[in-house]
């Protein structure tokens, strides 16, 4: 008969080949240009601006606006579109606009090729033509930032002027070809001061954490202490204990930590070199997999906390064995759940499926695979914090792109993105686009803090004196901190774990050396470590 006991973890192929793949990176997925040197003069001094392109073709209104970017000289646009005002727009000759033009543009907006000359020269030309305002199209899908020459000590320019990318020009120069009617209205929309759905993802990044570290708690209490219970008497004596045999745990050496990063960065370097949409589709159905049987571990155990008989009644199918019609049920709705946001993957809406399957994959993982002690803690979250720097901030010094930013953007050929990461529309923002948190920026921290709450629980500590609370709320700063890091550097991603790791380890280690702890706390259950990759003095979260 089987057991009305709480399902046991199983460490499936499919999830640790996720972990290996958890992402370490913070970003919002915005509308982005290329940093170029640019000399600030007077005239020459505008803050570059992201532009919304509003059209009209024969007069009926495109539904998709364009994209632009503001030069660092030229006339302000007004934030919103009601103070715009809608134009034609018309190519200009010669098409690079690097010489006068042979005719006038009164009132109209002109379209120029990027050319070779200078960008102010042909917004003086454009302007000298009676053009109201100058888009210059770009050779590449990058937006430029426009700035001024060092000959241009005094530039008055009185028209906006803005960069668009070649597809846009593209998309315009068709419409035009065909002989249509086609009219623009530009304005640049000012983002709000602060992003609240960056708060929301904060709260979903350190509730999976704090959940996972206290999910034997949430799911079975009374045996959760009886365990806790029996395992600091056995610690008290000389007793050592193994876990069951059942559960599959992995705990982590210090051997296997640095191994883990390594090949972290083998598979992000074949992502950037080998990236296809077969590639990205093979991840998704990994990231489908682990996400249902995480699904299914936390709708079980959650079940039968509340209805232990559940589980009494069996059926047994081929292939797959005996198993309890409670878990065939919900087996079952997992996979529909997997299926449908496969199938609905590219919708505005698929971000809320993504992020309850990652979120039921991760607290699942944080199960299965643990941090013995803090020698092994400071390791892997030295290792990772490296290697967050290296691939975000470094890797472009030697790949000319940010190897991590581009691996979790995906395939932009196919649209297909990495799913490895949790995210949520920028409901507040005129510019829309999602704020993103990688898996690694919350399993990473997630093993410390689940570790400092099985030590509490084991040495029975109240809440204020033990380490879990503290490394919960130094989580929390740390993401802050990558926010704000986020806003200061205009949305381009963030290591996140470069303010998490201090935030987090740092302040564990403060604790232990202030405590008088640290020597106890690097080398807790170092023996049963050593002598076996499957036992471990601290029982599952």
């Amino acid at each position: 008969m089987p057991s009305s006991d709480p399902p046991r973890h199983r460490c499936p192929t499919a999830l640790l080949f996720l972990l290996l793949l958890g992402f370490s990176f913070a970003a919002a997925d915005d509308a982005s240009w290329t940093e170029d040197s640019t000399l600030e003069s007077p005239g020459c001094t505008n803050k570059f601006q992201m532009v919304k392109i509003l059209n009209w073709v024969d007069g009926v209104e495109s539904n998709d606006f364009l994209t632009g970017l503001t030069a660092q000289f030229g006339a302000a646009l007004p934030s919103d579109a009601d103070q715009g005002v809608r134009s034609p727009v018309a190519f200009v000759r010669p098409l690079d606009s690097c010489s006068n033009l042979s005719s006038r543009l009164d009132g109209s907006i002109a379209l120029s090729i990027r050319g070779s000359c200078a960008f102010t020269e042909k917004a003086k030309h454009a302007e000298a033509a009676g053009a109201s305002a100058l888009l210059v199209i770009n050779d590449k899908e990058d937006l430029d930032e426009m700035g001024c020459m060092e000959k241009d000590t005094s530039l008055n320019v009185s028209i906006p002027v803005l960069m668009i990318s070649k597809s846009s020009g593209d998309a315009l120069n068709k419409s035009m070809v065909d002989n249509k009617s086609v009219e623009l209205l530009l304005y640049a929309p000012t983002r709000p001061a602060v992003d609240l759905t960056a708060g929301l993802l904060l709260l979903m990044a350190v509730g999976t954490v704090v959940v996972a570290s206290l999910w034997s708690d949430l799911t079975d209490p009374d045996q959760a202490n009886e365990s806790y219970s029996i395992l600091a008497k056995e610690f008290s004596g000389a007793g050592t204990r193994k876990d069951d045999p059942e559960k599959e745990i992995l705990d982590i050496s210090v051997t296997g930590a640095v191994f883990f990063i390594v090949t972290a960065s083998i598979f992000l370097l074949l992502l950037f070199y080998f990236m296809s949409s077969w590639f990205v589709w093979v991840l998704t159905i990994f990231f489908c997999i682990g996400g249902m049987q995480g699904m299914h571990n936390i709708i079980t155990a959650v079940l039968l906390r509340k209805w232990r008989h559940l589980g009494r009644r069996s059926v047994k199918l081929p292939l797959l064995g005996t198993m309890s019609w409670m878990s065939l049920l919900v087996n079952i709705f997992c996979l529909a759940f997997a299926v449908f946001w496969f199938v609905k993957r590219h919708t505005s809406y698929a971000w809320a499926g993504q992020d309850i399957l990652g979120i039921c994959l991760m607290i699942t993982a944080l199960q299965v695979v643990r941090l013995p002690n803090i020698k092994v803690a400071t390791v892997l979250l030295c290792c990772a914090f490296v290697y967050d720097i290296f691939w975000v901030f470094i890797s472009p010094l030697i790949f000319h792109e940010s190897v991590m930013i581009v691996v979790a953007q995906g395939d932009s050929s196919s649209g297909e993105s990495i799913p490895m990461l949790l995210r949520i529309p920028r409901f507040f923002d005129p510019w829309g686009g999602y704020d993103m948190i990688g898996f690694g920026d919350i399993l990473f921290p997630g093993l410390l803090i689940s570790f400092a709450s099985r030590y509490d629980k084991i040495k029975k500590r109240v809440i204020s004196s033990g380490y879990f609370l503290w490394l919960t709320i130094g989580y929390g700063v740390g993401l802050l901190l990558t926010y704000l890091g986020l806003y200061l550097m205009d949305g381009h991603g963030q290591p996140a774990l470069l303010y998490i790791v201090p935030c987090t380890l740092g302040l564990a280690v403060i604790l232990g050396l202030v405590r008088g702890e640290l020597k106890e706390l690097w080398n807790y259950g170092i023996e049963e470590s050593e002598s076996s990759t499957v036992d471990d003095p601290l029982p599952v979260a």
